[in-house]
């Protein structure tokens, strides 16, 4: 991990804020707080108002899937529980029995798939078996028959939901291991049916002690059912998810792992960790179609009858949780990652609301009477500033812009500014670059061509040429020689991105060759809470000839505020806005990324390990590292090239482009195009996402090529 990064994320940063709740006076108590590079906030659950069903037989999965909008909007009356006392089901189940009738849907249907189920002898998982049977699926009813403690074991119970399945017409066998030897669950479903589609994981026990009372035998077991149960059978299904490239995952919490409850220690934490695992396995499947939710019921049990009054077991009728279920498992459903709350006919989402929290000087040393003076801010939930951390990425954010609070200790000149005058004349060492017809032909594999692009990928061919995107190349090293730390205040490397990129072509690309290239400070910007370093970087051939220019715009968080200007003078189509026209495009082309392309590409020279190494993008907060961002922007241009430039390299005058958004390896790319006189405006969109990854982007086309190029 590069230093800049460990001295933001250094420990001494977090200790402060343990030492105000260990306080003798702190009176926080079951608070959650995500706390890293001097920034440090609160979590707490909301929950969206939901959704509620008449309590009769239409209420069906259909009905879940047409107040879809409705369960997930959180726009509404939104909650925020504390406790698995704060809602009222009786009440919710009187609503739902006046409620106007349901929506009428077509059923949805399972026929062909299989489902597994566990804990499917009773309760909730009989109430799923039955449902996803009636549905057309086939199902394997998996019951150990233990106690509600997990105590013995019984084929009966399992036995008799399969009977009753079978005499409704529907198929089903049963299955009498112990979720921990969740392969065997698995290949019950394959011997019997060939395949598996979705997994429930229902099976549960309880062992209910105050914390005081609480032995080990009573933690694992819960534990080794629970978390670890739960664990073995995904992990034996997923392999075949993964080939099949489809599956459905719903896992089981509770509102005591949420909230928490007396006597459940050992529960809690189980359910908790389940609600870890599942979101964990909505990112890791979602781009193999495999989509994992979890459901924290509300449902008379085996295992709730001994903490409930019968009259509510009663009223919590497992059947009205089962639509749900049957609903998050079918193929019309994409949500993913997703946690709900559902009983007595009600259906909610919940999700993590975060404050705006506190950033405290990343140069500075934090205490924790720090903390404590700012304690009302870092909990306030109120004061507009809230946000709705849904992955790491987002999670991250915060720590990552604090990364730029810095209290200068001094400015850098007595006025208190930055010489630009002075920075745009440094001069800065020549490097060569030396290639030959591999290290083209690497780049324009790591750009996405294919064995039958020859002109670009086989040097025999009589047309063999380079993708003028290669420009990029030889300048990228070249603009590292400039030190941007010696003269820009509160220079931090993490803080830079890199905003847009600009490529002028002079004449083709040799194919081979040695380049000289040197970089230039072209402007700095001072934008308030950062500042826009422009580096130009010219290149030139063995006769002294300029080949391309490049010009590197640079955004840099916290380095701003220091007197400068904020607009830069006009540089023509290096800062132009390349707006897209009002109409529809003249030409648009997809293309799917490999999954790994960023390692491919990086073989052309840029080895930032935030495209390569999972724990550094982690750091950057992106779950999988990232494309090159010149990755897109060849892929692009190579679009544009194709269109309308006849695939010459000769046709690109230049190429201009944003980086709007990231893209992950493996993502379609949809570059849109607008041809205006010699120019065409383009920009790409990442499919999967629907955010524009490179917008403002522009190639100007030579006279030759405008003639020829054709709509």
């Amino acid at each position: 991990m590069p230093p800049e990064i460990l001295a933001s994320l250094k420990p001494e940063f977090v200790t402060p804020v343990v030492g105000y709740l260990c306080a003798e006076n702190t009176e926080e108590t079951g608070g959650i707080y995500e706390v890293g590079g001097g920034f440090v906030s609160k979590l707490r659950w909301e929950r969206s108002a939901g959704a509620v069903f008449k309590a009769d037989e239409s209420f069906t999965p259909a009905a879940v899937g047409a107040k879809w909008e409705e369960i997930t909007d959180f726009e509404k009356a939104n909650e925020y529980p504390t406790s698995v006392m704060d809602t009222d089901f009786l009440a919710l189940l009187e609503r739902a029995k006046q409620a106007d009738a349901n929506p009428k849907a077509d059923d949805l249907r399972f026929d062909g798939q299989v489902a597994v189920v566990t804990g499917a002898g009773g309760g909730l998982g009989k109430a799923y078996a039955l449902l996803f049977a009636k549905l057309g699926a086939s199902v394997v009813v998996n019951d150990l028959g233990g106690s509600a403690t997990g105590q013995g074991s019984d084929s009966r119970a399992a036995d008799l939901v399969v009977d009753e399945i079978r005499k409704a017409g529907g198929k089903a066998v049963a299955n009498y291991d112990s979720v921990e030897e969740g392969e065997k669950v698995v290949e019950t479903a394959l011997k019997a049916f060939g395949r598996i589609d979705i997994v429930v994981n229902n099976a549960g026990i309880l062992r209910d002690k105050s914390f005081a009372r609480m032995t080990d035998a009573d933690w694992d077991l819960v534990h080794r059912v629970h978390l670890r149960g739960t664990y073995k059978v995904v992990q034996a299904a997923w392999p075949h998810f993964v080939k099949q490239k489809y599956g459905r995952i719903i896992n089981t919490a509770s509102a005591v792992g949420l909230y928490g409850n007396f006597g459940q220690t050992n529960y809690s934490a189980a359910k908790l960790g389940i609600v870890g695992f599942t979101k964990t396995l909505a990112l890791e499947g979602q781009r193999k179609n495999i989509i994992a939710n979890v459901i924290a019921p509300n449902a008379g049990t085996r295992m709730t009858a001994t903490v409930m009054p019968p009259e509510m077991v009663e009223a919590f009728k497992p059947e009205y949780v089962a639509p749900l279920v049957a609903y998050l498992g079918h193929s019309s459903n994409e949500d993913t990652g997703g946690i709900f709350e559902v009983g007595s006919g009600w259906i909610a989402k919940v999700r993590w609301q975060r404050t705006g929290g506190y950033g405290f000087p990343a140069n500075r040393e934090l205490t924790p009477e720090q903390v404590a003076d700012k304690w009302a801010r870092i909990t306030n939930f109120e004061d507009g500033r809230a946000t709705h951390p849904e992955t790491t990425q987002d999670s991250l954010q915060s720590f990552m812009e604090n990364f730029g609070n810095v209290e200068e200790e001094a400015p850098k000149k007595e006025e208190g500014g930055l010489d630009v005058e002075a920075a745009k004349k440094m001069e800065f060492e020549t490097l060569e670059f030396t290639y030959e017809e591999r290290e083209a032909i690497l780049y324009a594999l790591g750009v996405g061509c294919k064995r039958t692009d020859t002109r670009f990928v086989y040097e025999n061919d009589e047309n063999f040429g380079v993708l003028p995107t290669f420009g990029v190349i030889p300048s990228f090293t070249t603009m590292n020689t400039v030190p941007i730390g010696d003269f820009l205040p509160n220079f931090n490397p993490m803080m830079l991105l890199h905003g847009e990129q600009f490529l002028s072509l002079k004449k083709p690309i040799p194919t081979s060759g040695t380049l000289k290239s040197q970089a230039r400070v072209i402007d700095i910007l001072d934008k308030g809470k950062g500042a826009s370093v422009i580096i130009g970087v010219t290149t030139k051939d063995e006769s002294n000839e300029i080949v391309f220019e490049n010009e590197f715009t640079l955004f840099i968080r916290g380095s701003g505020g220091f007197g400068g200007h904020s607009k830069g003078a006009d540089r023509g189509a290096a800062s132009a806005a390349n707006n897209v026209p009002n109409r529809k495009p003249d030409a648009v082309v997809t293309e799917k990324t490999s999954e790994d392309q960023a390692a491919l590409y990086r073989l052309s020279g840029d080895y930032n390990p935030l495209h390569i190494d999972p724990d550094m993008s982690a750091v950057g907060g992106f779950d999988v590292p990232i494309l090159h961002g010149l990755c897109s922007f060849g892929i692009s241009g190579k679009h544009v090239l194709k269109t309308f430039g006849n695939n010459d390299p000769a046709s690109f005058a230049n190429i201009k482009a944003r980086f709007a958004k990231h893209v992950f390896p493996g993502e379609t790319l949809e570059t849109s195009m607008w041809k205006e006189g010699n120019k065409v405006i383009f920009q790409t969109r990442v499919v999967e996402r629907d955010v524009i990854a490179i917008s403002n982007a522009a190639v100007e086309l030579n006279a030759s090529a405008v003639r020829d190029s054709k709509l």
